[in-house]
């Protein structure tokens, strides 16, 4: 059985300020946005145009595969396989970690998108209803990829888990489901997430590990000492 990886005081707190900075750097955004009318920002439109000139039936085709991989089925599927893996190999905390993430992630992407009702644009080929802030594929996308690198702590996992977020957010503003700054708010939230999720999980994870060896002084026998 494999047990988890026990993190560094100095990677808990670069996650740490990694989440936060996230988290303030994503209110930025929402509040650019806000001030704007929902309306799309300057890099969206640039962005926009640049992927409508260089559009083609056979990149909608490619850019179909990580929308309908990352989509609702498609990422609970996933994160449900990687949660048994977890399970399998006996690291019940880091399942629980990776569950709790990718539970909380949905929950406040699904809640803001729908109060702040942003309009897609209107060429849109996937989805049309007015939840385009923040993109839900790209945070949920982010967040099992953060959550992974810290808890498996690979190189091939932070380097394919790079290249996979940033397909997703070209997917998305591809097939013009979402403005450029709906997949960076995306970004930002999964981050915040993830990391913060991590911190607080190995916070609990240390309560515990505390506890345990307290109770397990606590039940040794005292030996008697013989009478001189």
């Amino acid at each position: 059985m494999s047990t988890a990886i026990t993190s560094s005081p100095r990677a808990r707190i670069t996650a740490f300020v990694m989440g936060v900075a996230a988290s303030l750097a994503f209110v930025t955004l929402r509040l650019m946005v806000a001030v704007s009318d929902h309306e799309p920002l300057a890099i969206d439109i640039w962005w926009h145009d640049l992927i409508v000139a260089d559009r083609s039936d056979v990149w909608i085709a490619v850019a179909w595969v990580p929308a309908i991989a990352g989509g609702t089925i498609g990422m609970i599927g996933i994160g449900a396989l990687l949660v048994a893996v977890f399970l399998w190999r006996g690291r019940r905390g880091d399942a629980a970690t990776l569950a709790a993430a990718m539970v909380l992630v949905v929950a406040i992407g699904a809640t803001m998108a729908a109060i702040i009702g942003r309009t897609r644009p209107e060429d849109s080929l996937a989805e049309s209803v007015a939840t385009s802030f923040p993109s839900g594929h790209t945070a949920v996308a982010t967040t099992v990829i953060l959550i992974l690198g810290l808890l498996l702590r690979r190189w091939y996992v932070w380097v394919l888990g790079a290249g996979w977020v940033l397909t997703m957010m070209w997917s998305r503003t591809y097939l013009h489901a979402h403005w450029f700054s709906d997949v960076v708010a995306g970004l930002l939230e999964g981050i915040a997430v993830a990391a913060l999720v991590w911190v607080a999980s190995e916070a609990v994870r240390d309560r515990h590990a505390a506890s345990s060896v307290e109770t397990s002084s606590s039940e040794q026998p005292i030996e008697s000492v013989p009478d001189p």
